[in-house]
């Protein structure tokens, strides 16, 4: 089972896993929908097979995902899940330069990922005005200290964490899987 703390990465090997761009798809993958099969994945990222298999077992060896045996109906069938429910690092925190630059190319991946998915979803505005209608975006400025950016972001994590890991109660709405983002860092308008 997924522990549900937030692991804190701090060393190179899980930070170069997650900075590539299909284990990050797996990874997200695992977080909406739970444990699954890399053939469940392949399919669920439109990539090969033997390719998932291959990147769960790199996920593996970083400590970010593993096998979850007591999901398998036979022998041969391997399923996987993720070993904490989210990852977290600051740059202070790493402990060697190739940690820093793993953490780089991670954090840039996820930007042009967040970045392609705001215009994905711009591109089909106007598909389902019920979406149209409770999407959202947001944005203001703030004077605070770098004390001061941790709390909001303590804050704002903790209002994720609280949607993300609720029951999702059984009342017949349809709920989509939804991606939700927030940044805040010094920057002059």
């Amino acid at each position: 089972m997924t522990k549900p703390e937030i692991r804190t990465l701090r060393d190179a090997a899980p930070l170069a896993a997650l900075a590539h761009p299909f284990r990050a798809r797996m990874m997200d993958a695992l977080k909406v929908d739970g444990p699954s099969t890399a053939s469940a994945l392949a399919a669920r990222t439109g990539q090969a097979v033997g390719n998932a298999s291959h990147h769960l077992k790199v996920l593996a060896a970083a400590g970010l995902v593993e096998e979850a045996p007591e999901l398998a109906r036979d022998r041969r069938e391997r399923w996987w899940r993720l070993v904490n429910a989210g990852t977290r690092w600051s740059s202070v925190d790493l402990e060697d330069l190739a940690a820093v630059d793993a953490a780089r190319e991670a954090v840039a991946l996820g930007a042009r990922r967040q970045t392609e998915r705001v215009l994905a979803w711009l591109a089909n505005e106007g598909s389902d005005p019920e979406w149209d209608d409770a999407a959202y975006a947001t944005q203001t400025w703030l004077r605070v200290s770098p004390a001061e950016l941790r709390e909001v972001a303590e804050e704002v994590m903790a209002v994720f964490e609280r949607w993300s890991d609720r029951d999702v109660p059984d009342d017949g709405a349809e709920r989509e899987p939804v991606l939700v983002f927030s940044r805040g860092f010094p920057c002059q308008p």
